[in-house]
């Protein structure tokens, strides 16, 4: 059965397209004999992404419909035919015959029992022969399914499975943006991020129809994932490396103004002292950043609300964070005046490094923490956290 008007239709069985003359019509007739075959009243929807081989008149040709998607891209006709789609329920995948269009069953039980996301998982339902280039299956697709998972605390095993299924309503809600190949991780991470149920169904990947070289590249598409995954988490790409910066940064600074230190045949001093400051600054500013990144993507509506972290903006005020700001620079200038003191009682000659700069580095660096501490509290004000999420 296959209906296509309405509140009638059930699923929409949605494959992206550009130039699949070899495979596609192979893709659709599974697609309707899936619906067929289970009394699913839906449709067969090809999201063409400017075709010129003849696809978008196969598609036709077999019944299904087509939506012209004329901005390029993997996430640009994913977009467009989510937006076109009449089911409920959208079960998407490759038009290359890679997935068995006939095997849907369990991702729509799936999404019938309730879940919002349904993915499918290659490597636990297996991966064929010469299905998936080596670099793939073995670095690619683990480690940044890894990184997703480590990231923002994702179930998904397999992030970039084109085989999935999800509620329309609960997808169309995240407004999902990126038009490439990441829109794969964009769509799993939002999925995420704002409590949806997910998960995941064994599905076997299949080595594509095609003749032509795939569309995906191997370098390009996989810095484009793993640059989303990571200017989506401001913590990892900001916030722990600040962290960690700042209080190493302090404690080998602590350590070194007692005196020269060693370790081994080593001697550690002020020169290692200097680096141990910088460490705090640039831990501070990358601190900072994180906050700045959060702040703005709740803001604009890109990353969900934290009422963590609106709670500590509320208690971190403007006014508040120029006192602190105020005080760090007033003791940096307390301790530069100790150290014009301490040259001063030398008659104003030569020092001894390992002396001054014991005195002068601790100066300048609260000044300098202290003066980040009053732009970044301005720059938070400016961005105006309260007038949006409040």
């Amino acid at each position: 059965m296959v209906e296509t008007k309405g509140a009638a239709c059930e699923l929409t069985i949605l494959m992206p397209c550009l130039n699949e003359a070899e495979t596609l019509g192979t893709c659709i007739r599974k697609a309707q004999q899936f619906l067929r075959e289970h009394a699913v009243a839906g449709e067969v929807l090809v999201a063409d992404n400017g075709s010129t081989d003849g696809s978008r008149e196969i598609a036709e040709s077999l019944g299904a419909r087509v939506v012209h998607v004329p901005r390029r891209g993997y996430g640009a006709a994913l977009i467009g035919g989510i937006a076109a789609a009449a089911g409920e329920y959208v079960i998407m995948g490759d038009a290359d015959d890679s997935y068995d269009f006939t095997d849907l069953e369990p991702f729509l039980a799936r999404l019938r029992e309730g879940f919002d996301l349904v993915m499918g998982n290659r490597f636990r339902g297996g991966i064929r022969p010469g299905a998936m280039p080596f670099l793939h299956r073995y670095l690619g697709n683990p480690v940044l399914s890894t990184v997703g998972r480590l990231f923002f605390g994702s179930p998904v095993g397999d992030f970039h499975s084109g085989l999935r299924g999800f509620r329309r309503d609960a997808i169309a809600a995240l407004d999902l943006r990126t038009t490439g190949m990441e829109f794969a991780s964009e769509m799993v991470v939002k999925a995420t991020l704002n409590g949806l149920r997910i998960s995941e169904v064994p599905t076997i990947l299949y080595p594509d129809g095609r003749t032509r070289r795939p569309h995906l590249r191997t370098w390009s598409d996989g810095w484009r994932h793993l640059r989303f995954l990571l200017l989506y988490s401001p913590r990892w790409l900001f916030l722990y490396p600040g962290i960690v910066l700042i209080v190493s940064g302090a404690l080998v600074s602590g350590w070194l103004l007692l005196g020269p230190q060693r370790v081994g045949g080593v001697t550690l001093d002020v020169n290692t002292l200097l680096y141990a400051a910088l460490a705090m600054l640039v831990g501070f500013q990358s601190a900072s950043f994180a906050i700045f990144t959060k702040v703005f993507g709740m803001s604009t509506g890109l990353l969900p609300d934290d009422p963590g972290l609106r709670w500590w903006l509320k208690v971190a005020s403007l006014e508040r964070g120029l006192l602190i700001g105020a005080g760090m620079v007033l003791a940096g200038f307390l301790i530069s005046a100790y150290a014009l003191e301490f040259w001063k009682a030398r008659a104003f000659g030569n020092l001894d490094p390992a002396q001054s700069l014991r005195i002068v580095v601790p100066g300048v660096i609260l000044a300098a923490l202290g003066c980040q501490t009053i732009l970044s509290s301005f720059f938070l004000s400016i961005l105006g956290l309260e007038r949006h999420i409040t």
